[in-house]
């Protein structure tokens, strides 16, 4: 691992623990160059599972790509990093007890709204603005209206873990 410091490419792992549920490991790690410490995560990659996208194209399933679509619908709203790191690992757990190789883009579309919706609802319009592709204000109306009647909703569907 490279010091994010100086560069060097000597260090040693002061500190190792799960985390997230166990999909992750947190390291803590020392710079033997410039004893600057800094922190690693590691996880399981899932390069096998492909979202199956509008167009028929196939890509595969990251993380990385959800949390960025994710962070963009929460810009400028008071919604916690670690909030959001959380969604998209059990965004993350819940394809993959699902699918095995390919997952339509509208399941991910549809778990990650749901949980947009339960931890801000400004992202969740905002999210679907672009998954749905609204084309005009009204589509706007209609979905603030659709998430306002679901407020006394008891038979709303959460995200598992959630």
């Amino acid at each position: 691992m490279r010091c994010p410091k100086c560069g060097c490419l000597d260090d040693k792992v002061i500190d190792s623990r799960s985390s997230r549920e166990g999909s992750t490991i947190r390291r803590r790690r020392e710079c033997l160059g410039c004893g600057f410490r800094f922190t690693t995560y590691e996880e399981i990659q899932n390069d096998n599972v492909m979202v199956v996208k509008r167009d028929g194209r196939r890509e595969a399933f990251s993380k990385e790509k959800l949390l960025s679509g994710m962070i963009k619908a929460c810009e400028k709203r008071p919604v916690s990093r670690l909030d959001l790191d959380n969604l998209a690992a059990r965004i993350v757990q819940t394809v993959l007890e699902e699918f095995d190789k390919e997952v339509p883009y509208q399941r991910v579309g549809e778990l990650t709204m749901n949980g947009l919706r339960i931890l801000d609802k400004v992202a969740y319009v905002r999210y679907a603005s672009i998954y749905r592709r609204f084309d005009e204000a009204s589509d706007f109306i209609d979905e603030v209206e659709k998430l306002e009647s679901q407020k006394n909703d008891t038979a709303t569907l959460r995200l598992p873990g959630i």
